[in-house]
């Protein structure tokens, strides 16, 4: 009989099995921009296993709640080969192909820049990390940039280098023809000349070049003191420190950028030993302990700084879908702005740039100077942008 007790079971069965089907988990597009090839591989890896690893985290929890509905974040990754055009057919898939609103990475200014020529004008949100004042900027209100720049860490850099090597007096860059260089190499020279040093020596090269021996071999008739490989890809850090060893150069040779330390290490061998550099993450801080566990959970070697790097952009991300209670861009754009002093793997957040740039849209966290001794990674310096 219609209207029955039969009915009214069958309804009830409906309606728990739609609260059921709302229950489950619904999929959540993360799009990731990363070097997967290239000069800046050792980077892109990274970029994919910070954001594999706070995906995980977040499932292990189950899943990610944002206002009544539960997600499961999805990772779709694309590889930039760390040029521009790599990064601007990369964003476009991501958005016309994946329909993403969500972009972490890339690392690297050109393909940032690819990725953001995309992205601006569809009001896609991207955590990324490149050293060109152009990435942040007022009105370019949905870039996030997760790590320093040359602006943030070259004057501490300098200041600690002119306490560190008193008598030095002359320094030596050797940088990119691109964004990069062209960009942050006059930060880098401004620091040094405020702590008294003379740069005797600064020219670039092409990306993809490997025998620097022309290059290093001028640089050292000006009697440089120190050399710095200022923002170089880890491969090419890597061999202009084992090149400058092997053609006799004596003095320090320090990397205000980058930091892609363990990369550098392996291609110059022994040569590294007595090489300073920029670092971001220390893996034996306290602070680092349950994400080291679990990256050495998963994965072989040695831990990237990138890779914290991107796991805490994820993770930040995350934070501010919970706190809008919503996917909509605008509202987690909001909150992003607002997560000042929540704690994150780096300490709590505090973002800055306004003067600079424009807007408050660059993360600032302390760092280190780390020294390359037989083969090992000690951070020797914490300092504060």
């Amino acid at each position: 009989m219609r209207g029955g007790w039969k009915g009214k079971i069958a309804g009830a069965m409906m309606a728990l099995v739609a609260v059921t089907a709302a229950a489950h988990a619904a999929d959540l597009k993360i799009g990731v921009v990363g070097s997967l090839s290239g000069g800046g591989t050792a980077w892109g890896v990274a970029t994919q296993r910070g954001v594999e690893l706070a995906i995980a985290e977040v499932m292990g929890a189950g899943g990610l709640k944002v206002g009544k509905q539960t997600y499961t974040p999805k990772m779709i990754m694309y590889d930039d080969q760390y040029t521009s055009q790599g990064g601007t057919t990369a964003a476009t898939r991501l958005l016309n192909v994946d329909e993403v609103k969500y972009i972490i990475g890339p690392i690297g200014s050109p393909a940032v820049l690819g990725v953001l020529g995309v992205t601006r004008p569809r009001h896609v949100i991207v955590l990324s990390d490149g050293f060109s004042p152009k990435i942040l900027a007022p009105d370019s209100p949905y870039n996030f940039r997760v790590s320093l720049t040359t602006t943030e860490f070259a004057p501490p850099i300098a200041k600690w280098e002119r306490e560190k090597f008193p008598q030095a007096k002359r320094i030596g860059i050797i940088s990119p023809n691109d964004a990069v260089g062209q960009s942050v190499v006059p930060i880098l020279v401004d620091s040094y000349k405020k702590q008294g040093f003379e740069i005797a020596f600064d020219e670039k090269y092409e990306r993809g070049m490997m025998d620097f021996t022309p290059l290093i071999t001028r640089m050292m008739a000006k009697g440089v003191d120190i050399f710095d490989l200022d923002s170089n890809a880890p491969g090419e850090t890597g061999l202009l420190l084992k090149q400058a060893r092997q053609l006799g150069f004596k003095g320090t040779i320090i990397q205000t950028g980058g930091p892609g330390l363990d990369e550098a290490v392996k291609v110059a061998g022994p040569l590294a030993n007595g090489y300073f550099s920029y670092d971001i993450f220390d893996p034996a801080a306290p602070s680092a302990a349950q994400f080291v566990k679990a990256y050495r959970a998963k994965y072989q070697g040695p831990i990237d700084a990138y890779a914290p790097i991107m796991y805490n952009a994820t993770m930040l991300l995350f934070e501010a879908m919970r706190r809008a209670s919503s996917l909509e861009v605008d509202a987690v754009q909001a909150q992003l702005e607002k997560l000042e002093g929540y704690n994150t793997l780096f300490g709590p957040v505090r973002w800055g740039g306004k003067e600079t740039y424009g807007i408050n849209h660059q993360l600032l966290t302390e760092f280190y100077v780390t020294e390359v001794k037989d083969g090992s990674l000690h951070p020797i310096a914490r300092l504060k942008p």
